[in-house]
């Protein structure tokens, strides 16, 4: 009969990135790359451009982690107004990586901060 694994066995480097002392923006573990939602650093822009700056964010910690958006697993988009939803897609739909696109789901849901119209959350594999 196999034995149960021994905890120590699975120990791991874990990195965290842009730490603060609540989260912590970015942990890479085991070859995966977690995020915390990523929201715009432009929120007086409409959906599209927020959209665009957030997907930018995304692209930077994911670079960080040794990753990028062709190694996304999966997607989570929190939008304030589904409204915005064809102007959020437009940004996404030129971003993503032609036939690489992710699992996805969009929630409309309350931000944080009212004036953010998109908070957007994913997991990757490294390269």
């Amino acid at each position: 009969m196999p034995r149960a694994p021994n905890l120590k066995e699975y120990q791991m480097n874990i990195r965290y990135l842009g730490t603060t002392e609540r989260y912590s923006e970015a942990v890479c573990a085991g070859g995966f790359v977690f995020l915390s939602g990523m929201v715009p650093e432009n929120p007086e822009a409409d959906a599209k451009a927020q959209t665009e700056n957030v997907l930018a964010q995304i692209d930077r910690w994911l670079e960080e982690c040794g990753s990028d958006k062709a190694h996304i697993l999966e997607a989570t988009i929190f939008l304030t107004d589904m409204n915005d939803y064809a102007a959020m897609n437009e940004a996404w739909d030129a971003w993503t990586a032609l036939g690489r696109t992710p699992a996805r789901a969009c929630i409309e849901a309350k931000l944080a901060k009212p004036e953010w119209a998109v908070e957007i959350k994913v997991s990757a594999v490294c390269k």
